[in-house]
């Protein structure tokens, strides 16, 4: 499997905790991870890949050398995400996205046939 990773933005910490409510309410599994952090540190988004689903029968090393690769390759994008999650303050989370390749590009079509 391949997969990807990206940060999305900030998030208010009770926005963030409601969304993977409704996202826990799906049937089955998406191949979509959303991950939150309050530091934007390689670590803390690390600590937070061992949260991801294991019904999705996900290769966390795999997983893991991703978000490794992401944040090795996207430096600008690191500091900006940075700058903006101390901007927003204590009761904001920074939000990043794990998925597996196919998974996300079914997700991304489902929203065009909508």
């Amino acid at each position: 499997m391949t997969y990807t990773f990206d940060i999305l933005g900030i998030s208010p910490v009770i926005s963030f905790f409601n969304q993977q409510q409704v996202i826990a309410d799906r049937p089955s599994p998406s191949g979509v991870e959303y991950l939150a952090t309050n530091k934007c540190t390689l670590d803390a988004f690390l600590e937070s890949v061992e949260t991801v689903s294991t019904q999705a029968e996900w290769n966390l090393d795999r997983v893991v050398e991703t978000v490794i690769e992401f944040w090795m390759n996207n430096p600008d994008s690191i500091w900006y995400w940075k700058e903006r999650l101390e901007d927003a303050g204590d009761r904001n989370l920074l939000v990043g996205r794990v998925a597996e390749m196919d998974s996300l590009r079914h997700t991304f079509e489902s929203l065009f046939q909508e």
